[in-house]
């Protein structure tokens, strides 16, 4: 009985571990990456689903002088409460906009995650002033340079921005491809 209980607590923690494992996210804006715990619930895991295809850039504004404001490419099911948010907070607002905290704030949202050890002022050099283009991943997005004709026949490439799909680029710059940052010459 207690080899039985042992393998049960084994097994449990090892499960723990896998399902924490899928539930990071990585937050990209320009050459630095932030790590983010999500939040266990529908809303996440329809996110991670998204995300597991290809990794999504959202444009982001300052709002409020407390968040980054953006809009995903799709809505997400919302299950929304009265929530008083901390510097690192990421919610979803209105089933469609991601927001990114810095500073506090109460209203209704739904919980998407926190980023790991967030300060304020990491946050607001991270994120900037002004419009800044966020690219949300499920891996660590890395640029790599490669030349055209080193690329794969069946790699998919995607703009940047991660919105449009091309066999192979047409001309070189910088493209998404496999969840990673390429550069083309």
């Amino acid at each position: 009985m207690k080899l039985l209980t042992l393998s049960i607590i084994l097994l449990s923690a090892l499960m723990s571990n896998m399902t924490q494992a899928r539930t990071k996210l990585y937050l990209t804006s320009g050459n630095r990456t932030l790590t983010a715990t999500l939040s266990e619930n529908e809303t996440t895991h329809r996110l991670t689903e998204m995300l597991a295809n290809n990794p999504i850039t959202v444009s982001m504004e300052d709002f409020g002088g407390f968040e980054k404001v953006g809009d995903l490419p799709v809505s997400l099911p919302a299950s929304n409460s009265q929530i008083t948010t901390v510097p690192g907070d990421i919610m979803l607002y209105q089933g469609r906009s991601i927001v990114i905290f810095y500073g506090s704030n109460s209203w209704s949202y739904t919980p998407l995650g926190k980023i790991d050890n967030a300060t304020s002022s990491m946050l607001r050099e991270f994120l900037g002033s002004g419009t800044v283009e966020v690219t949300l991943s499920l891996q660590p997005m890395s640029s790599t340079e490669i030349a055209k004709e080193d690329c794969k026949v069946d790699d998919v490439f995607y703009r940047i921005d991660g919105t449009v799909a091309v066999d192979q680029p047409l001309k070189p710059g910088l493209y998404i491809v496999n969840g990673r940052k390429i550069i083309v010459r």
